[in-house]
């Protein structure tokens, strides 16, 4: 859909709408607007919505076809280009093997040196760390980002931002500096791994992969979906839970830094669709298939757990996955209660809770989490880490909708 928007200036805003791309809704607008959709595009669809006429059928002006017809080339070619009998699917593999392998020397060179600059920093004292400041932890990612490490290089990053940031930080250096270390030494003798173990190391290194697994299709719960941002790239994770394979899988997409990613699927509503699952042990991260209906109202819900079982799920795949930070997990009959400075989920059934994460404890929706109980039991997914349990979505014991504390 397509229409002209009269706003400040003395040309009106051309606003275009997408609604058949299998990935969700692409918008395009003339305006100077740096939010994604714009306003204008979110009061076009407002109007489709009403049913009422207020967009007729018609025959796509030349501005709007030419923008209609390129994403449909792109999503083609891309189609295509994934496809065996692509050109992509038929270049040299030779020429192909040799990249693979001179990007390999590449990391590993990357993961010598990380070893080196982590054994220096032991050798002289977890205090010079404080001392040496941020730039030396900048430079050796930088010099990852050259080894072509993404991975490698934003758990820099992370370790660099660890100093001086209150009590027991030397302890979280540490920590940190364990799992770089065993990421390091995991790529360098990737060769004796499990192919499971091999691949998580290679995405964790930043390597990419593709969904090879086999599509399964279900009917898909939209679970939850939040976005991370940083200063080069906007990350929107959805989490899906599949009514018949009882499969929880992650979404990720991308847009560019301040630029909101295309794929939108909204929470409480199923679809009917296949996923693809990434290669790696235990990893949940899928793509996104063929869609064989538009998301509707679903009234179903994962199935909970105990506080003391999402643990143990979480150290169960820990096994698989030793720099996992979190896994999924839905609690049933919990209820958020004080702790004292802090917030916990306690069990009705029982006498565990689980600690709220420090970032869980700033967002507006514990607020949400806390109206919503009123002191009753609740069934709440998020996710569950080493820092405590971050929930995103919660329904109340009766009947009622989910609601979203992201």
């Amino acid at each position: 859909m397509w229409g002209l928007c009269k706003g400040s200036g003395s040309k009106p805003y051309q606003t275009v709408v997408d609604i058949a791309d299998a990935s969700g809704p692409a918008y395009k607008c003339s305006c100077p607007s740096r939010k994604f959709p714009c306003k204008h595009a979110l009061g076009l669809l407002l109007l489709w919505a009403g049913g009422d006429g207020a967009v007729p059928r018609g025959e796509a002006p030349e501005w709007a076809g030419q923008w209609i017809a390129g994403r449909r080339k792109r999503a083609e070619e891309k189609r295509s280009g994934e496809s065996p009998g692509s050109p992509s699917g038929s270049a040299d593999p030779e020429a192909a093997r040799r990249r693979a392998e001179r990007r390999a020397e590449r990391v590993t060179a990357g993961a010598v040196e990380l070893e080196q600059r982590l054994a220096d920093l032991l050798r002289g004292g977890l205090a010079t760390a404080e001392q040496s400041g941020y730039g030396l932890w900048e430079e050796t990612a930088a010099r990852m980002v050259d080894a072509q490490a993404q991975g490698l290089a934003g758990r820099v990053r992370e370790l660099g931002a660890i100093p001086s940031t209150g009590p027991g930080w030397p302890v979280r250096l540490l920590e940190e500096c364990a799992l770089l270390h065993l990421l390091g030494q995991g790529w360098l003798r990737r060769e004796r791994l499990p192919e499971g173990l091999a691949a998580t190391v290679r995405s964790r290194i930043g390597l990419p992969a593709s969904a090879d697994g086999p599509p399964l299709r279900d009917r898909w719960l939209v679970l939850a979906q939040y976005d991370t941002a940083d200063t080069r790239l906007t990350t929107r994770r959805i989490w899906l839970y599949g009514a018949d394979s009882h499969r929880t899988v992650l979404l990720l997409s991308y847009g560019a830094a301040g630029r909101a990613p295309e794929l939108a699927l909204p929470v409480g509503l199923a679809l009917e669709a296949e996923v693809s699952s990434f290669p790696g042990a235990g990893q949940l991260r899928a793509a996104l298939g063929e869609q064989f209906a538009p998301p509707a109202p679903a009234e179903t819900r994962p199935p909970g757990v105990t506080t003391s079982q999402a643990v143990a799920r979480y150290g169960d795949a820990l096994r698989d996955d030793p720099w996992l930070e979190s896994v999924p997990v839905t609690l049933d009959r919990v209820v958020p209660t004080p702790d004292g400075d802090s917030w916990q989920l306690a069990d009705v059934d029982g006498d565990a809770a689980l600690p709220l994460t420090p970032a869980a404890r700033s967002r507006p929706g514990l607020w949400r989490l806390v109206s919503l109980s009123g002191g009753a039991p609740v069934r709440v997914f998020g996710e569950c880490g080493h820092q405590g349990f971050t929930p995103l979505t919660a329904w109340p014991e009766g009947p009622g909708e989910a609601v979203g504390l992201c």
